[in-house]
């Protein structure tokens, strides 16, 4: 009986002892997993706690990027914590291409700190190729090759048309790269430079004889102001003679003032059938009114008639001095009444 009861107490350490197992067994596999990224960091002189390892990937946080990257800074002479780089990696950013950045300022003598690096990754602006463009100066075309123009065509006083090409060359000013204009802003203004400088031309051939006259003018109206860029030269590719602008545009003035002179001319002519439709109303209405005096001249002569005070004798001397006037009218050459 006591060896019985001996043995069911044996046999219930069992259950504690076998669970202690199974958990260190579950430990031992997790950290078997980021094992290989302890050791590497360690051997590289950039340590990251195992535990702190494990702690990443329930923060739901990639050791391997983390780990690798403060290796890669640590081995340039940077020092950046593992809390820094999961806080950017949290955030959103490219811990790696930050992380790459740096290294190349470093090597290029630029100051980037840790904070400004971040920041401008976070704004969308590609940091790495900001540094690369700081240190190797890009060219811009202008007009883009996007905007679907191939040249930038301006007017000069004498009416002549240029067609002119432009290359910028810039560098990114990293500390303006937070909030400065981009490329886009560089070529707009650099196209309203060169359209005002063949504007402000006397002649298209002061153009053609000086074309850096307007590389000059546009570089000295500091259009890099509030980008991030600095402009360092402006040259001018090309530079095309465009059409005669001033000579359409007087053509064009002249046709319209042809169309206008024959609008009012033509309005005058209505005017003037209209003014004669009218008159001709109107001496028809005369004409009326004459026929209807004439229509009362028989019933005055039979109201005088009956009343005596016109006689025979009367209406045949009427008769006589009618017939007078009408012989009159016709030897004149005149149209007579033929009644």
């Amino acid at each position: 009986m006591l060896n019985m009861s001996l043995l069911l107490a044996f046999e219930w350490w069992y259950v504690p002892i076998g669970l202690l197992a199974l958990f260190a067994f579950i430990v031992f596999i997790v950290l078997l997993k980021d094992m290989g990224l302890w050791l590497q960091a360690k051997t590289s002189g950039a340590s990251v706690g195992l535990l702190n390892l494990v702690m990443m990937r329930l923060r739901k946080v990639r050791p391997d990027v983390i780990v690798l990257n403060r290796i890669s800074a640590k081995k340039a002479g940077l020092e950046v914590s593992t809390d820094q780089l999961e806080a950017h990696y949290l955030a959103g950013g490219n811990v790696s291409r930050v992380i790459r950045a740096m290294i190349a300022a470093d090597k290029a003598k630029i100051d980037l700190p840790w904070n400004q690096a971040t920041a401008i990754d976070l704004a969308g602006r590609d940091i790495l190729e900001a540094v690369k463009t700081s240190v190797d100066p890009k060219v811009i075309d202008c007009p883009s090759v996007n905007s679907g123009k191939t040249t930038i065509d301006a007017v000069s006083q004498d009416g002549i048309q240029l067609k002119a090409k432009a290359r910028v060359t810039v560098r990114t000013n990293i500390s303006r790269l937070v909030g400065g204009a981009t490329e886009e802003t560089i070529i707009a203004r650099v196209g309203e430079g060169i359209i005002s400088t063949i504007g402000s031309a006397k002649t298209h051939k002061e153009v053609l004889e000086n074309p850096d006259r307007i590389s000059k003018t546009v570089l000295a109206k500091g259009l890099d102001a509030g980008t991030a860029f600095e402009i360092l030269s402006i040259d001018i590719a090309d530079v095309d003679v465009g059409e005669n602008i001033g000579a359409q545009l007087q053509k064009n003035q002249a046709e319209a003032d042809t169309k206008t002179a024959q609008a009012r001319a033509e309005q005058r002519r209505a005017l003037a059938i209209a003014q004669e439709a009218e008159f001709q109303a109107e001496a028809q209405k005369n004409r009326a009114l004459v026929v209807l005096a004439e229509a009362e001249i028989p019933k005055a002569m039979a109201d005088a008639f009956r009343s005596g005070n016109f006689g025979v004798m009367d209406y045949y001397r009427l008769k006589n001095v009618a017939a007078d006037t009408r012989m009159r009218d016709s030897l004149s050459g005149e149209t007579g009444d033929k009644r």
